[in-house]
């Protein structure tokens, strides 16, 4: 799960992040209990501060002190399997900066850089937002179009300019972007999400006919002539 809401209303989600954050190579991802809520960037001084790339549009909330990170880290990390507890999350020039208790020095924090920040969430908890809904609320939803089953949402990833659905279809998976012009409704009760797709996207196109071959020139029975000067 993540803390980005996804939002066919808006074209761009503010709080994408730049990139898509997703499970990393050979790490370990928590458990589905959790909300994923930034990504550690950059040490920041020399006392263990780091900026954060957040992936939540309630930091108030989700960065107070005390509160406890899961971390998503290569298996191969000294971090592995540990959690981070937050001193104080600070913006300089507009960029969130966190300090973590144990993390003392810039050494240290550079050895969190790329860590991904889970935190225990209650899946009862609905976005305040119009047209909002978190990650796991909406896997697992049934995809229809046109009346007829196409298959279930597994998974979504954040993009800058929009968020990306993975729907399991019979034939293999389909990304669908979810924006308005395509996803028609939502409805969480009833399991389901509705899409009004272009077509082409969730099945192939026959190619068209080639163009006949150009004839062959006519021949004729008149002799060749030299150009005249």
């Amino acid at each position: 799960m993540s803390e980005h809401k996804v939002a066919p209303a808006k074209s761009t989600n503010p709080q994408g992040g730049g990139t898509v954050v997703g499970t990393e190579h050979n790490s370990a991802r928590p458990n589905n209990s959790q909300l994923r809520v930034g990504r550690l960037t950059k040490a920041h001084g020399l006392k263990g501060a780091i900026k954060v790339e957040l992936y939540t549009d309630a930091p108030e909330r989700r960065f107070v002190p005390g509160a406890v990170f899961s971390l998503q880290v290569p298996t191969s990390s000294d971090w592995h399997g540990k959690s981070l507890e937050l001193i104080e999350l600070r913006f300089y020039n507009a960029q969130p900066v966190a300090f973590f208790k144990g993390v003392l020095d810039r050494s240290s924090a550079e050895t969190l850089i790329k860590a991904i920040l889970w935190i225990e969430h209650d899946p009862a908890e609905k976005s305040d937002e119009e047209d909002a809904w978190f990650d796991h609320q909406l896997i697992g939803l049934t995809v229809i179009r046109e009346g007829a089953q196409v298959g279930t949402i597994s998974h979504i990833d954040h993009f800058p300019a929009q968020d990306l659905i993975t729907v399991a279809t019979a034939t293999g998976d389909v990304l669908v972007p979810f924006v308005k012009a395509i996803v028609a409704a939502v409805d969480i009760e009833a399991g389901t999400m509705t899409v009004t797709p272009p077509l082409g996207l969730f099945e192939d196109i026959a190619d068209e006919e080639p163009e006949p071959a150009p004839s062959e020139p006519a021949t004729t029975d008149l002799p060749a002539r030299a150009p005249e000067r």
